[in-house]
């Protein structure tokens, strides 16, 4: 079972995962990063208080929300960038586990064609 496990490893193309691993990495920092701002950035229900009538009260809570939405739609792009990002990162490493399966089939049948050559010639050899 561990050479299956090892077989796995040496058909995953290591080079395009390592290749893009910082670029993933720092597409998570920098959305962790964004989503811990925004956290910060919140604004609590308290502070929207003011006279409603105000005009100036309601325009600076306009902005606010509107910064908010804002920062969300950043946020979902960043997202939606990661995970295609991290999609296809697993589309590759599907594609290789599906090549080492194909060879592994192959290696198979080669070995019972070799086991049974072996075995018959081991009994034409007896026979003789």
């Amino acid at each position: 079972m561990a050479i299956n496990w090892i077989l796995a490893l040496k058909a995953v193309p290591w080079a395009d995962v390592v290749q893009a691993a910082p670029h993933i990495v720092k597409g998570a920092r920098r959305l962790f990063n964004s989503a811990r701002q925004s956290e910060a950035v919140a604004v609590e229900p308290s502070e929207w208080s003011g006279d409603v009538g105000d005009p100036a009260a309601a325009h600076a809570r306009l902005r606010q929300l509107e910064a908010g939405l804002q920062a969300l739609d950043r946020e979902q792009q960043e997202s939606a960038e990661l995970i295609r990002s991290l999609a296809e990162q697993n589309a590759r490493l599907v594609e290789a586990i599906e090549i080492m399966r194909a060879r592994v089939r192959l290696l198979l049948a080669l070995t019972i064609l070799l086991a049974l050559g072996a075995i018959v010639g081991v009994v034409w050899s007896i026979t003789q």
